[in-house]
């Protein structure tokens, strides 16, 4: 698997080898290896003796001399220090493994032997074993010294422990013993790692391992890895198998490296994920455990996607739809490669294992196996002509899984080569009698070509594979048109040629693609009322017409659209008020409606949408404070009640509107300081406080705002200096500190904010000729440079060709208030005034 750019250090993105066999063994390796699990007074354990012999046999594989006590009182563990101390002293490297209880005493790690005495605080300081006792032990016999804890290190004495974990049953202790641990010091020559963070308990498993153990046996002879990124991988893997839940600890303090297993190749492609999740920052760690929760997937394919997509040096908003996409993607092969069966026991078992590999995160062999189960059935079907249908059908379904894998990764150029491959063997059996499931999957693989290439920006080929999928689909609903799953079939793939249309800018097309699915979807509902998903469904419908009729102005047109979807959103809510998804288009059609509302210029019925819609918002922001598009969303409800309030001229709530706006907006931008669509939002509001200051006549006020307004679209400028918004942005807000300091009488502020951004209108009308914008915007600063003395002949000429040049080439003037016949009236008042003088 390749991984791309990451915006912090991954060290170990793909390791090779430094060391080699000989220079692994030459030292002498010596370990003493407990486990306890039959305790006397305390909760006993299920698998800690079986953690230390697997750890014990994994010791021993790698060359170790290994001393092993099981189920040993204090006096014993003592005892068996001791011999250890005295048989492996001068040993290179001594190694200690404990498994059994473990707890953290008034800031000391303290093991719990089989006979440890809970009954007070004072029994257990006297049957525990101090951690720092197997530490002094380690370095008097070798100078690496590993000390490894699979021991829960939670307090006793305080709340009740998981019973699946590793804790000590609680006593009731003064509230000075607190429970948890804290970090340990960095000790020389040693490396501590246990099996869970400070304060957390380390699960004792379901198996015959705990998850930590179970980890540790399986990399700790990874051929030609040091111990600290063997360590990195345990790390990993217990905190991927247990979806975030438990994170082992490591502290090093070990001057040089070492080597457990002797020299090899690349390590495999699960190792050098896992190698990478180590470096990927805790806000993205944070985002990527919450989707695959929302998702019910393991966290190791977002971590996948979000490496190998290229996608974590995206802001936040941007990475948190790419990761959503992806985890989408992933539960739709998934389900796929489980449900999808070949004729051929060969096919069907590397579909499985692919799935395998899928969960592990590990997608190039995924599709290693989906590209084998391929191959099968091509020489299959090249070589026995009496089941090439049914290989044929084989195989583009595979083709078709594979590029669900690829997409799931964000791999977006894999998707389409395999979606293509699979649509190419559909077409091969346009004229064969195939079953009506396989044309089916046809319909589907032409739908994710279709999306994949509208993903990567090709809408020409979207649109291509859209209108294939709406061939195959009316084939199919007109062999059986009482079919209601077909028929549905063929309303989506009409929205989707919709989509493509309206992307390509047919919006004629687009409008008529869109107009037939929705009859479909009414002709169904009709016969089906109470199928919730449909009726939705044909509320989004209504909603895609509405937005193509907005689009071409056809206000009364998209209004009827958006109301007729709000009806079935809220007669939905009404049978299940708490449904999320239903509660979100319901905001957003009372948006809609205001929007057309305010192109009606009714004001009052606007508001009173946008009011409803921000209702809706707040109560599913409340309930969800960390999903941070909808609080974006909450920002552009409040711009636009802020807005319509200023059309009424009621100041005071326009006001209190864009001050909510700015405490979510702010607290985004502080969250994520990278997201140039946060960043941007706090930009607009400065702008339009600095607008309603002018308004009200506060002209210093209004001069503080687009101030920190052009500091940011300074900044947004310089991350990113050629994109045209940005540039845009920072430009204008040139402009408005310039009116502002002529408003103030400062004539030399104001000509050198003008002239600031005069230089980048002139570089984006250069850029793009074509764009009536840019040109109207240049033709501006022009005049206003001329209108405060700055060189007033020269620049309104100067407009006055922009302007003259633009109407050459029939593109509209941007204001009525700046035309060719007011610049020739400024010149010739300049010619009348010189001929004065």
């Amino acid at each position: 698997m390749g991984f791309g750019r990451l915006p912090v250090r991954i060290v170990f993105a793909a390791i090779l080898v430094v060391v080699t066999a000989s220079a692994a063994f030459a030292e002498r390796r010596v370990a003493l290896v407990f486990g306890a699990d039959r305790y006397e007074a305390i909760r006993p354990l299920a698998n800690a003796v079986n953690d230390a012999r697997a750890v014990e046999e994994a010791l021993d594989a790698l060359g170790f001399e290994v001393f092993s006590e099981a189920n040993r009182d204090l006096r014993r563990m003592r005892r068996a220090l001791e011999d250890f101390a005295e048989d492996a002293a001068g040993a290179d490297v001594a190694l200690i493994f404990f498994a059994g209880h473990g707890v953290e005493i008034a800031g000391e790690n303290r093991l719990l032997p089989t006979d440890a005495d809970a009954s007070s605080l004072e029994a257990l300081e006297a049957s525990s074993l101090p951690l720092e006792e197997l530490r002094r032990t380690a370095a008097e016999v070798a100078d690496i010294a590993l000390i490894v804890l699979d021991a829960c290190r939670n307090d006793p004495f305080g709340v009740s422990s998981d019973p699946q974990g590793r804790g000590a049953k609680a006593l009731r202790l003064p509230a000075t013993v607190k429970p948890g641990l804290g970090r340990l010091g960095r000790a020389e020559n040693t490396l501590f790692a246990f099996s869970a963070a400070p304060g957390e308990t380390a699960a004792d498993g379901k198996g015959n391992n705990s998850p930590f153990t179970t980890a540790l046996a399986k990399y700790l002879g990874t051929d030609g890895l040091e111990i600290r990124s063997v360590l990195t991988l345990v790390q990993q893997e217990v905190y991927e198998r247990s979806r975030g839940a438990q994170l082992p600890y490591v502290e090093s303090g070990l001057p040089a490296l070492f080597f457990a297993s002797q020299a090899s190749g690349e390590l495999p492609e699960r190792e050098r994920l896992l190698l990478a999740m180590a470096d990927v920052s805790p806000q993205m760690r944070e985002d990527v455990e919450r989707i695959a929760s929302d998702a019910g997937m393991p966290l190791a394919p977002l971590y996948g996607a979000l490496i190998g997509g290229d996608i974590a040096g995206l802001n936040r908003e941007e990475r948190t739809e790419k990761l959503r996409e992806a985890a989408a993607s992933f539960a739709k092969v998934r389900d796929e490669l489980r449900t999808l069966r070949s004729g051929d026991e060969r096919v069907t078992a590397l579909r499985r294992a692919a799935e395998e590999q899928l969960a592990l995160g590990a997608f190039d062999g995924a599709r290693a196996k989906l590209s084998e189960a391929a191959n099968i059935d091509a020489t299959s079907r090249e070589t026995l002509k009496a089941n090439y249908v049914e290989r044929t059908l084989s195989e583009a379904a595979t083709h078709y899984l594979n590029g669900g894998a690829a997409a799931a990764e964000l791999k977006y150029q894999l998707a389409i080569a395999d979606y293509e491959k699979a649509a190419a063997l559909y077409a091969e059996l346009e004229d064969k009698d195939v079953p009506a499931e396989d044309m089916h999957q046809e319909i589907l693989a032409l739908g994710a070509l279709g999306s994949v290439y509208m993903t990567s920006g090709n809408v020409g080929a979207s649109s291509g594979a859209f209108q294939a999928q709406l061939m195959v689909a009316k084939r199919r609903a007109s062999s059986d048109p009482a079919n209601t799953g077909w028929q549905l079939g063929l309303s989506i793939a009409y929205n989707n040629v919709g989509d493509a249309r309206k992307a390509e800018g047919d919006l004629v097309s687009a409008l008529a693609a869109y107009e037939a699915g929705l009859a479909i979807r009414e002709r169904l509902s009709t016969t089906d009322s109470a199928d919730t998903e449909l009726q939705y469904g044909l509320s989004v419908s209504h909603e895609r017409v509405g937005h193509v009729r907005m689009a071409q102005r056809d206000l009364a047109g998209a209004l009827a659209a958006y109301e007729a979807s709000l009806a079935i959103r809220k007669t939905l809510l009404k049978a299940d008020p708490g449904n999320r998804t239903w509660q979100y288009g319901l905001m957003f059609g009372h948006n809609w409606i205001g929007d057309v509302q305010v192109l009606q210029r009714d004001f009052a019925d606007a508001l009173a949408a946008y009011e409803a819609g921000l209702a809706i918002g707040e109560r599913l922001a409340a309930a969800n404070p960390a999903d941070s598009l909808l609080q974006h969303g909450l920002t552009a409800v409040l711009t636009r009640i802020g807005d319509v309030r200023l059309e009424q001229g009621d100041v005071a709530g326009a006001i209190a509107a864009y001050d909510a706006f700015f405490a979510i907006a702010d607290r985004l931008a502080r969250a994520d300081p990278g997201n140039v669509i946060f960043q941007r939002n706090l930009l607009v509001l400065h702008q339009r406080t600095g607008n309603l200051r002018m308004e009200q006549g506060d002209v210093s006020g209004a001069l503080a705002a687009y101030v920190s307004g052009l500091a940011i679209a300074e900044r947004l400028a310089k991350n990113d200096p050629n994109n045209s918004l940005s540039l845009h942005d920072l430009s204008l807000a040139h402009g408005k500190i310039g009116n502002t300091r002529a408003k103030q009488g400062d004539i030399a502020g104001a000509v050198a904010a003008y002239q600031a951004g005069l230089v980048i209108a002139e570089r984006l009308a250069k850029a793009d000729p074509d764009n009536g914008q840019w040109q109207g915007f240049l033709s501006a600063f022009y005049f206003k440079l001329a209108e405060v003395g700055g060189d007033p002949r020269a620049n309104y000429r100067k407009a006055l060709s922009v302007l003259e040049s633009m109407a050459r080439r029939g593109m509209r003037t941007p204001s009525d208030d700046l035309s060719p016949d007011l610049l020739r009236s400024k010149l010739e008042a300049l010619d009348t005034l010189e001929a004065a003088e």
